[in-house]
């Protein structure tokens, strides 16, 4: 093999398995690339980024990977499920879990941490044959879950910053859907069958104390930056600079790609506002139905994409915010979460994705329908 073609497997093959690991990422590069010839650069495109959002992820997506990297909710995670003892608690629990922890540190980080929960739990105790079931429902609790709170998923933060939406007032709009969607998750474990289950798994470390203690006090911070208590300037300062000490490996392991895909969605939609054509027909589209286009507009490009497109069109934040979260449910393609919930999937079951794709499309249709009716009730 010749030096040159060593060199170029070396370069060929890492970027290759990036991009394929980060397709929502190339598809932002390239609609932003797209509208860059129809909108050439110039001094307007500073405006489009929201320095406020995407800082605020990366101090929360920084201070979730060092409390990760000392298995701190896995650690919590795995003492609540072990203490139930059947299939129908056991679900609930990973369910409620992997909810309550997307509120806290977004539905992706949820899923990261908590979906390898519930596939040593199911091969452990012999019940492999539901794990696409329970992945599945891990995954709609991590984007139902996460819609309570503003930094629940990366398209309320970008919403609740962008818009200037008062706490009170976001908790309030996502209340009746949240409320909907616990219960309608509760059922659907309860239909499974109901089977003795013992949780053996394997034992966790307990966490160090006095880092469990560094980085709560850094999420706290992060919270508190999110909810506009403290100037997110500090936030950049103080965490980046803690976390260079404490844990190095927590900045290495934040999402820049989410990041990455973010700003590229912000030149996207902020060059497709700057079009004629298409800022008139979003803008009569929205007029026509909020709530409905952004959950069409998620099952075609996504979530987050959705939510930054749309809102350069209208002020009805309540439909949209409503909108791009229910719309996290449909097609696999509508919530970045989803994507890596069938990556993982894929890793214990390459046979099955069949099974798994029409399970998931039946399920989230379900959600999707069901929220829907509830977001136009209230």
């Amino acid at each position: 093999r010749s030096p040159r073609a060593s060199i170029a497997n070396r370069i060929l093959l890492p970027l290759i398995h990036f991009l394929s690991r980060n397709i929502v990422l190339v598809i932002a590069l390239c609609a932003a690339g797209i509208t860059v010839c129809f909108v050439p650069p110039d001094r307007r495109y500073l405006g489009y980024f929201d320095f406020k959002t995407l800082s605020c992820l990366f101090c929360v997506l920084a201070v979730v990977s060092a409390l990760r990297n000392i298995h701190f909710f896995t650690y919590i995670a795995h003492q609540v499920v072990k203490r139930f003892s059947n299939t129908h608690s056991c679900f609930i629990a990973l369910c409620y879990i992997t909810f309550i922890g997307s509120m806290l540190i977004a539905n992706d980080m949820a899923l990261l941490t908590f979906l390898p929960l519930g596939y040593l739990v199911l091969e452990s105790t012999g019940k492999t044959q539901y794990m696409a079931f329970l992945f599945i429902m891990q995954n709609i609790s991590a984007n139902l879950g996460g819609m309570l709170t503003p930094f629940g998923n990366p398209q309320n933060l970008y919403l609740y910053s962008y818009f200037q939406i008062p706490t009170f007032t976001f908790m309030r709009i996502m209340l009746p859907p949240f409320l909907t969607a616990v219960l309608i998750i509760t059922l659907c474990c309860l239909c499974v069958k109901k089977e003795s289950l013992i949780v053996c798994g394997h034992p966790t470390q307990i966490p160090d104390k006095r880092a469990s203690i560094l980085y709560l006090a850094l999420f706290i911070l992060s919270i508190a930056i999110v909810f506009r208590g403290i100037h997110y300037i500090i936030g950049l300062i103080v965490i980046p600079s803690v976390l260079w000490f404490a844990d190095k490996k927590a900045l290495k392991a934040v999402d820049y790609p989410l990041l990455c895909t973010f700003s590229a969605f912000f030149i996207f939609s902020g060059n497709m506002s700057r079009i004629p054509a298409v800022k008139t027909m979003f803008s009569a589209l929205l007029k026509q139905n909020t709530l409905l286009v952004s959950e069409l507009s998620c099952q075609l490009i996504s979530n987050v994409p959705s939510a930054i497109l749309l809102s350069q069109f209208t002020d009805n934040y309540p439909d949209l915010l409503l909108g791009v979260n229910i719309g996290g449910t449909g097609t696999l393609i509508a919530s970045l979460a989803s994507l890596i919930t069938f990556r993982e999937f894929q890793k214990h079951n390459k046979g099955q994705m069949g099974h798994y794709m029409l399970l998931f499309t039946g399920l989230n249709l379900l959600f999707l329908i069901i929220l829907t009716g509830v977001a136009v009730l209230f």
